[in-house]
């Protein structure tokens, strides 16, 4: 094995279809992040309607507000470890979560797991696009008097006016999409104290219409005695948790796509500490205030942001539309574009930039239909949260064990960018990391089946797996790939 250098030459040579600018280390004049940044791109992705409706859907499931909050918290802390850890990386060696992993992949092999997080981020690309859309269908509705509804298009579900604002909110974002990460970096850096405010602001008027926070945060669960699903917490509290942890594992994967422009490992360390957990329960915590508040003053209880934007007075109606366009844009971006636009890019650096990637990813999102996805929480949570934990969580632990355990976070940058180097493995694939993928998803596909409705019933041991499949996948993979990794020798 060749000795670690962490420090890429750009005059020696390289394979020409596992390289262009994009997908080149960060030069440490250019890693300009502070943790400032890294806690504004966080506010900003958190602070999105997917994040506020978290709390929704679990307490439509029967938790207390209370309980409903807690959950949120602790998924989010947990996501923050893998986070922070395979953050390190990009921070170190300035490179892309599709460079990276090449280390544990091998060159070629690379391609199969960012292909992989990439399509799980255009699906949240075409589900951050229909919030957006719906946005500003609501606030064009309101100004016309109903101009835009109608009735639902054969095939689509949705009128012909929801459709036009899902593709116009989708053209709206093409600008960030052509103009790269540091558009990105400036939206969000603008916009992160202006949704604090804002969020404030929301929360005092939602206390002063229902009495105090004590009030609203006293309703019990349903899982009490003499509620609908006494005794039954726990079978509710692991899939949720494992929704949680889902809902965050794709930037668990390629968060190595901002943290190779930080200043240092301190900046990526903090900021995102900071910019994550926290943010997450506060907003949970804001939805069920704002949500009781409407059951006061409207007589339901409205959780969809959109929606009760839309009863607000006057000019009020008009100013929250438009933050919760511009929110949703954000998470929007930082989110679920830049990983994929360098995932697209892996798969063939010479034809495919950045730039295409991005609007490759634009693309799929929109045809994917994602309120299809949305039809119901069972679907949204138990289906397509904890589906795709199961796919990304045995990726993270093969990430994990490769850079900390056998490589011991030192990486040969220059062969990560050679078909003739250490990372070659066996004609570029890596034999360990795939039979620790394939086994460590294994385990959760029939419970996913049944919970997508492809199959009426499994043995119930599979469905206790699923429950738990982003740990499961996690654990199994990284198990497997320290067993099997250090046998192979490159």
């Amino acid at each position: 094995m060749q000795s670690p250098r962490s420090e890429f030459d750009a005059t020696a040579p390289v394979s020409a279809d596992l390289v262009n600018d994009d997908l080149l280390p960060v030069a440490k004049a250019a890693r300009t992040w502070t943790w400032y940044h890294y806690a504004a791109v966080w506010i900003g992705m958190v602070m999105c309607i997917p994040s506020y409706t978290l709390a929704a859907g679990l307490i439509d499931q029967g938790m207390s507000p209370w309980q409903a909050v807690t959950t949120v918290l602790l998924g989010n802390v947990i996501v923050l470890v893998p986070m922070l850890l395979i953050g390190h990386a990009g921070a170190r060696y300035g490179i892309p979560y599709a460079v990276l992993v090449r280390a544990s992949f091998g060159t070629e092999g690379a391609k199969v797991p960012a292909l992989l997080r990439a399509i799980v981020a255009c699906g949240w690309y075409g589900i951050q696009t229909w919030f957006g859309g719906l946005a500003i269908y609501t606030l064009v509705n309101i100004m016309s008097g109903d101009a835009l509804k109608g009735a639902p298009l054969p095939w689509f579900g949705i009128d012909a006016g929801q459709l036009g604002c899902f593709v116009a909110f989708w053209l709206l974002q093409l600008y960030f999409v052509v103009h790269g990460t540091e558009s990105i970096r400036w939206l969000e850096s603008i916009s992160a104290p202006i949704k604090i405010v804002i969020c404030i602001l929301v929360v005092i008027w939602a206390l002063n219409a229902t009495g105090g926070f004590s009030h609203i945060m006293s309703e019990p669960s349903q899982f009490e005695v003499g509620g609908k699903k006494e005794g039954q917490f726990w079978q509710i509290f692991w899939p949720s948790l494992t929704a949680m942890v889902g809902f965050w594992a794709t930037l668990a994967l390629n968060i190595p796509d901002f943290t190779r422009f930080a200043r240092s490992q301190k900046d990526q360390l903090l900021g995102q500490s900071i910019g994550l957990p926290i943010p997450m329960a506060m907003l949970a915590l804001m939805s069920v205030i704002v949500t009781a508040a409407t059951v006061v003053l409207f007589g339901k209880a409205i959780w969809d942001p959109v929606e009760l934007a839309g009863r607000f007075p006057g000019f009020a109606v008009l100013l929250a539309l438009f933050f919760l366009t511009l929110d949703t844009m954000c998470c929007n971006l930082a989110a679920n574009l830049v990983g994929p636009a360098y995932d697209f890019s892996n798969l063939s650096p010479r034809r495919i930039s950045y730039r295409t990637g991005a609007l490759i990813t634009a693309g799929i999102g929109l045809v994917a239909m994602p309120w299809k996805i949305l039809a119901s929480t069972e679907g949204y949570i138990f289906t397509w949260l904890i589906g795709y934990s199961a796919l990304l969580g045995p990726v993270a632990g093969i990430m994990l064990v490769d850079y900390f355990l056998i490589r011991k976070t030192e990486l040969n940058t220059q062969d990560l960018f050679r078909h003739d180097g250490q990372y070659r493995y066996t004609s570029g694939y890596h034999w360990p990391a795939f039979a620790a993928l394939i086994l460590g998803v294994l385990p959760n596909l029939p419970g996913f089946l049944k919970a997508a409705g492809f199959v009426q019933s499994v043995p119930t041991i599979f469905s206790t797996i699923y429950a738990y499949a982003w740990f499961v996948g996690l654990a199994i993979a990284a198990l497997i790939y320290a067993v099997f990794a250090k046998r192979v020798r490159p």
